[in-house]
């Protein structure tokens, strides 16, 4: 009676530590990490999206708008109320225009830390991937190309299950970091014509004007 008895222990606890073990091998497998060329790869397939956005600043100061994003190296910020304020990258160059302090800087997009989100085949290889991290339901990837803009740096959240961009940071060279956080998103959108049209000649006369 007694061996029965330890025999019956025996096999209860043989088929709880095999249970055991496959919802452990079940758990590693769900969570197993997120690697940057997954990432980049789903990402990369997001030929335009547009959606809502707000802009958290370094002095905590908050804007939002719309966006619109068409690769390669397309996007356009519109500020809501009366900042007077739009972004426009129209794969060449980066225009920031503010019409109530009356100044357009143009910049080169290589220069910037968005040609990183904005290339037509996104790259999270290499020297340039900084870092990759997952916190819970998101997953972090920090760029960087000190050849192409210096210290400046970008840090890209995803979700972790759909692997959709959710927002980014952009850290400059005296490391003031401005975050973009996005909503609303809808993918494959085709955006207004002239969206990301660059007036190059009105920059000039602006700029010379206001000299």
């Amino acid at each position: 009676m007694v061996y029965r008895i330890k025999k019956l222990l025996g096999c209860w606890f043989a088929v709880v530590s095999a249970a055991a073990i496959y919802v452990a091998s079940t758990a590693a497998i769900s969570a197993a990490p997120v690697d940057a060329k997954t990432i980049a790869d789903h990402f990369s397939s997001v030929r335009s999206m547009s959606g809502d956005f707000v802009q958290s600043g370094p002095n905590a100061e908050r804007t939002r708008g719309r966006f619109f994003l068409q690769r390669p190296g397309k996007i356009r910020f519109n500020y809501a109320g009366q900042s007077g304020i739009s972004v426009i990258a129209d794969g060449k160059s980066l225009v920031v225009h503010n019409k109530r302090l009356k100044t357009s800087r143009l910049h080169a997009l290589s220069k910037t830390p968005l040609k990183l989100l904005l290339d037509n085949k996104v790259d999270f290889s290499g020297s340039r991937l900084k870092s990759i991290r997952e916190d819970g339901a998101q997953v972090t990837v920090k760029l960087a190309d000190r050849s192409a803009f210096g210290n400046s740096n970008i840090s890209m959240v995803f979700d972790r299950k759909s692997l959709d961009l959710r927002r980014w940071s952009l850290t400059d060279e005296k490391g003031l970091t401005t975050t973009v956080t996005i909503s609303n998103v809808k993918q494959g959108v085709r955006a207004p014509e002239g969206t990301f049209v660059i007036d190059y000649a009105a920059n000039r006369e602006f700029n010379t004007t206001t000299k």
